[in-house]
């Protein structure tokens, strides 16, 4: 049917979900609040059509590749880039935005080093977007 969740490794779950909330809107799932006591706090941004779960460990940041490698999320023209300056402004890291051909992304990490990504497919809205700021 669809993608359930995705599973990240964080030092500090409740820093990770802070930070979740902040840059991509998510936040923890009281109806899924026993898990985390043994396993992992269930977040979400969409009510829980898809969720991250955040198991305490260690994140795999510049370690070999293995098991997934970045996790993206689809967002509309406007969204991309008022997060895009939002996520600038804020002084941390961003690679992009990379011009697709019919997509653009950024790419960036959370702060253990998990590989993540905002696209949007309104390719024509960020391409006049970007002629106008260069």
């Amino acid at each position: 049917m669809q993608i359930d969740h995705v599973e990240l490794f964080v030092p500090d779950r409740a820093a990770a979900c802070r930070w979740y909330g902040e840059w991509l809107g998510f936040a923890a799932m009281p109806q899924h609040a026993e898990w985390a006591k043994t396993g992992p706090l269930m977040i979400t941004n969409d009510g829980g059509s898809t969720m991250l779960a955040l198991f305490e460990g260690e994140p795999q940041r510049n370690q070999d590749v293995r098991g997934w490698r970045r996790v993206a999320w689809r967002v509309g023209g406007e969204a991309f880039w008022a997060w895009t300056a939002k996520y600038r402004q804020s002084g941390q890291s961003l690679d992009g935005p990379i011009d697709h051909e019919k997509a653009w992304s950024v790419y960036f990490s959370d702060p253990w080093g998990n590989a993540l990504e905002v696209t949007t497919y309104d390719y024509a809205l960020v391409t006049a977007a970007q002629e106008v700021e260069t």
